[in-house]
């Protein structure tokens, strides 16, 4: 048996100390174990809604502006000329707003509301560009990826609180 010759009020700052390790240890450990979960949730699409709306601010290059809303008319008619009955919803949902004011950096500043989500559908702009042009895909998608200044913007999911007009 281990003995050690200390007064008490040190043993006893030993033992507290030793259980604050050992709780520090078993609440990682617990931690650790429900890591892959928040870590699958965090690779989901965050272009995937599950709430009621989203706003979408982006930051466009004052020179690329151009660029950006021929991808978006793209888009536009992509998801209107889609068989797929949620792209044609997801249209009817979206709009795209010009702000009359600039960002940093001189940028441009797009937003886009969406309003009601159609929930569960993916409304990744290379994603939508894919399905309705195969063969430009990569073109419009390198064009698409250059026009975003820094930041390239925000996303908000929105929860509907209160519909002031009812």
């Amino acid at each position: 048996m281990f003995r050690v010759h200390a007064p008490a009020a040190v043993r006893r700052a030993g033992v507290i100390a030793l259980m604050v390790i050992g709780g520090v240890l078993a609440a990682q450990a617990s931690y650790a174990q429900a890591a892959p979960p928040q870590q699958a949730q965090a690779a989901k699409n965050p272009y995937v809604f599950a709430s009621d709306g989203a706003l979408l601010l982006q930051f466009i290059k004052a020179d690329k502006t151009a660029d950006f809303e021929m991808i978006m008319s793209k888009v536009k008619e992509a998801l209107n000329k889609s068989d797929k009955p949620e792209r044609k919803e997801q249209a009817k949902s979206w709009k795209l707003f010009k702000a009359a004011e600039a960002g940093a950096g001189g940028a441009a500043i797009y937003v886009s509301i969406i309003e009601p989500a159609v929930k569960g559908s993916d409304y990744t702009v290379s994603t939508i560009l894919a399905e309705a042009f195969p063969t430009e895909a990569n073109a419009l998608y390198k064009t698409y990826a250059e026009v975003f200044g820094n930041p390239p913007g925000n996303l908000l999911n929105l929860t509907l609180v209160s519909d002031l007009g009812k």
